[in-house]
């Protein structure tokens, strides 16, 4: 099983990078999939270190590449849950952060996890039944995350209807005052933000 690779980032592609783990004359270049959020940091002629998941398959072997074992290790708490598989389950990763989605799990909301391109309202249920007593919860310093009010959630719809990730849109609503309470006064200043 490879569990880590080192290499240089020598091309880059939608939901993945090719990593040149060889020497400058001979190397290897493998395909390495990993979340949106990772593949925006690599950048080419960079050297990166992922930890991965190897999925050997009779027709495919296919890498699965993380920045931390924290990631490595909710991506395959997740591959645990029936009817979830690797392509899912990067999804998952590639919408909501590790911590995004324990948080979702420990306040009982597959709603959140229902956001998640190729993750309907069963599969998100499934999950949160499934992962809720399994993931080690959120960490303290995510006081200021907590439970999404039902005006957020609105805010967070519509920001998703107009072309924004899940990510943008909880972003965006967290660095909202709590002071300002009215739908349309909390999505006017979420978007202000986008403009910056």
């Amino acid at each position: 099983m490879i569990r880590r690779v080192r290499g240089t980032v020598v091309a880059r592609g939608q939901d993945h990078v090719i990593l040149d783990i060889g020497s400058p004359v001979g190397g290897i270049g493998l395909k390495v999939n990993v979340p949106a959020p990772t593949q925006v940091k690599l950048v080419d002629d960079t050297v990166a270190a992922l930890y991965t998941y190897l999925q050997v398959r009779e027709d495919a072997l296919t890498l699965y590449g993380f920045e931390s074992e924290d990631e490595l290790t909710i991506f395959e708490q997740l591959l645990s849950v029936n009817g979830v598989g690797p392509k899912v389950a990067l999804s998952t990763l590639s919408t909501l952060s590790p911590d995004a989605l324990r948080l979702a799990l420990a306040n009982d909301e597959p709603a959140i996890i229902a956001r998640v391109p190729g993750i309907g309202k069963r599969t998100a249920q499934k999950i949160v039944l499934e992962l809720k007593d399994k993931v080690q919860p959120p960490g303290e310093g995510l006081a200021a995350l907590a439970q999404i009010n039902d005006v957020d959630e609105e805010v967070i719809g519509a920001l998703i209807a107009l072309g924004y990730s899940v990510v943008e849109a909880q972003r965006a609503i967290q660095g909202l005052p709590a002071d300002l309470i009215g739908v349309e006064d909390r999505l006017r200043l979420a978007l202000s933000q986008f403009s910056g």
